[in-house]
């Protein structure tokens, strides 16, 4: 870049007279346009130029079209219109045009385009044919669409792609289909836009069975196929992808990294994200906005806030979503008051919350039990920064207000909600209900969810909790009966350990892993160590009608004990073990696991459904409060 201000000041400070100003204007801006520097386009334009020809018009057009910058495109094409001196437009003027109009939606000036196009004898060209087909598609006409490809004198393979991408674009995604089948040339393009409908609609199978049958591929098919799994929640698929992709040589982009990045960050899988990283750092490649964000997020899930605020730091562009990254990420980890810090310090620097921001501070005040604080941040959503709560937000309050005690101010907000409440915010009052034992409040709450759904486990596992408890057994044995015959199962807990670069998953009694035996040897060896030192099961925690021994036999095969086994036996002595559960750690599990911190003097990070606990000397970051 600096060599080319070096070469447009010696152009400046001597010109050429012998050259006509309109070409070395054009090279300059095709040079700047690569860069990016759209502000720069228009100072050549202008400076260079005192009658442009069609030719330095069409590059500015171009320049700006291909930089997305649709307003600027517009506006320049407005402006040789109403020029006197001005070239009329042509074929290429027009591309870039009709892209700007499609990149804006702006149905009316697009018409109005249309009928210059025709004005100016430029419809049959097949360029503008196809920028006309692919205007009316981003509009919604697909009628009109249909109707310029089909009378269409000439077509190429850029106006079948045309036609299959736009149907992808609408969710006609079986006539997208039809067309691409009766192509008889078939581009990368055309396999990866088709690939990437699928993957959209969920319909991993048929993505995946057209990548397998492609005859090549390029880093844009990998890409398609990654982000299909990593945005279906199949983040073990993505990255077993991004493995096969390395194995065949191929190279990976920003994009490929942003779709893995987020794969590491739900596994918890921070060695691969750590490799990514080092990649990055090595190939040289700019850390910018998407990629960057992609790489603080993934510190910050598996637990590692450190270092996601130093990529934080090093980023050149940061916008509201960097900064939510960063404060949301500091309250699952259980450090509201930087959280807080970290929202003054974004407001100083000139930038509007979000949803995702408020949201992450509303975590910051739940998992610290900050109320008062919580109920300030949530205020100040609508009265300070005009943004509706989601209801979202109005579950994080009620989850807030319910683990401080104060159940009937959190049952008076959801009736005060101005939508539905649903089964996560009715939850959240049911497990306030569960902490501070207020029996008939949590019946009432019971029959609200199972009216939402019938089917929700973890109503019918509270009730007959309950009923035991107070010694109701008939009562609690037909509330096993009723799940029973509903099907009712409850979600398996399942727990994720990353070794070595591979992703090793877990559930509850689990006996599929290869290294069961030394597994299991590692779980009686720790269950020994572990009475000694004091440790009780919570067999309360266990509903089946079997005696003590079974159930506490039951409680040490929890998921998340098995995948701390796992990590003992399979790496050094001193290194953390960072595991990733779906479900919310439950309260025999938190206090083993605080023990096994201690007795083998390891720090244990688990990232349960709702926050992280740092496990350590045989204390818990979370202070027992989650």
């Amino acid at each position: 870049m600096r060599h080319l201000y070096q070469i447009q000041s010696q152009l400046t400070t001597n010109p050429i007279p012998s050259i006509d100003p309109n070409i070395i204007a054009v090279k300059l801006i095709g040079a700047f346009a690569h860069f990016a520097n759209t502000r720069h386009l228009a100072l050549i334009f202008h400076h260079y130029l005192q009658t442009p020809n069609i030719f330095a018009y069409n590059a500015l057009l171009k320049a700006f079209a291909q930089n997305n910058d649709w307003h600027h495109t517009i506006h320049y094409f407005n402006s040789q219109l109403l020029s006197l001196n001005a070239p009329s437009p042509d074929e290429y003027t027009f591309t870039s045009v009709l892209k700007a109009c499609a990149g804006l939606a702006r149905v009316t000036e697009g018409e109005k385009v249309h009928c210059l196009v025709t004005k100016f004898g430029c419809e049959a060209n097949l360029f503008v044919r196809n920028s006309l087909t692919d205007m009316y598609f981003k509009f919604g006409r697909f009628g009109i669409a249909q109707k310029l490809f089909d009378e269409m004198r000439v077509r190429d393979v850029v106006s079948w792609n045309t036609l299959v991408a736009g149907y992808c674009v609408s969710g006609e995604v079986g006539e997208a289909r039809r067309v691409f089948d009766g192509m008889v040339e078939k581009t990368l393009f055309s396999w990866s836009t088709m690939i990437s409908a699928y993957a959209k609609l969920g319909e991993l199978e048929e993505a995946r069975g057209l990548f397998n049958e492609m005859p090549q591929r390029n880093v844009v098919s990998w890409n398609a196929m990654i982000a299909g799994y990593a945005q279906n929640e199949k983040y073990a698929e993505a990255v077993g992808l991004f493995r096969e992709m390395q194995e065949c040589g191929m190279a990976p982009n920003d994009v490929t990294l942003v779709s893995v990045l987020s794969a590491c960050a739900h596994l918890g899988a921070l060695d691969l994200g750590k490799w990514i990283d080092r990649f990055i750092k090595r190939s040289g490649m700019e850390l910018g906005l998407f990629l960057g964000n992609a790489l603080a997020d993934m510190y910050a899930k598996c637990g590692c806030i450190t270092e996601a605020r130093l990529v934080f730091n090093n980023m050149h562009e940061r916008d509201v979503i960097s900064w939510s990254i960063i404060i949301t990420g500091l309250a699952m980890n259980g450090h509201a008051d930087e959280a807080f810090e970290c929202f003054s310090t974004m407001i100083e620097h000139g930038l509007k919350p979000n949803e995702i921001t408020f949201m992450g501070l509303l975590t910051a005040c739940t998992h610290a039990g900050l109320v008062d604080q919580g109920l300030e941040y949530f205020d100040m959503m609508e009265n300070a920064y005009g943004i509706s709560p989601k209801i979202e937000h109005y579950g994080c309050v009620v989850d807030l207000l319910s683990r401080a005690g104060r159940l009937a101010k959190a049952e008076d907000m959801i009736y005060s909600m101005p939508m539905n409440p649903n089964v996560i915010v009715w939850g959240a009052l049911l497990g306030g209900c569960r902490i501070y034992k207020d029996t008939d409040r949590g019946e009432r709450v019971v029959q609200q969810i199972l009216e939402l759904d019938s089917e929700h486990s973890g109503s019918y596992v509270y009730l007959a909790n309950l009923y035991a408890s107070m010694g109701r057994l008939d009562d609690a044995a037909q509330c096993r009966l009723r799940m029973r015959d509903k099907g009712v199962t409850k979600t398996p807990g399942c727990s994720w350990i990353e070794v070595d670069n591979i992703v090793h998953e877990f559930f509850m009694g689990d006996l599929s892993h290869p290294q069961l035996d030394k597994i299991y040897s590692m779980i009686k060896e720790l269950r020994w160590k572990m009475k000694l030192a004091g440790y009780k099961p919570k067999t309360d925690l266990v509903l089946h009608n079997i005696d003590e021994e079974e159930k506490e036999d039951a409680l040490s095969v929890h998921s998340e004990k098995l995948a701390i086994a796992f990590g003992l036996i399979s790496t050094s002595p001193g290194t953390t073990i960072r595991i990733v559960k779906n479900l919310r750690v439950c309260s025999d599990c938190h206090d083993a696991t605080k023990l096994i911190s201690k007795i083998v003097e390891r720090e244990i990070i688990v990232r349960d459904r709702s926050r992280f606990h740092h496990f350590k000397d045989g204390k818990c970051s979370c202070n027992d409060y989650w």
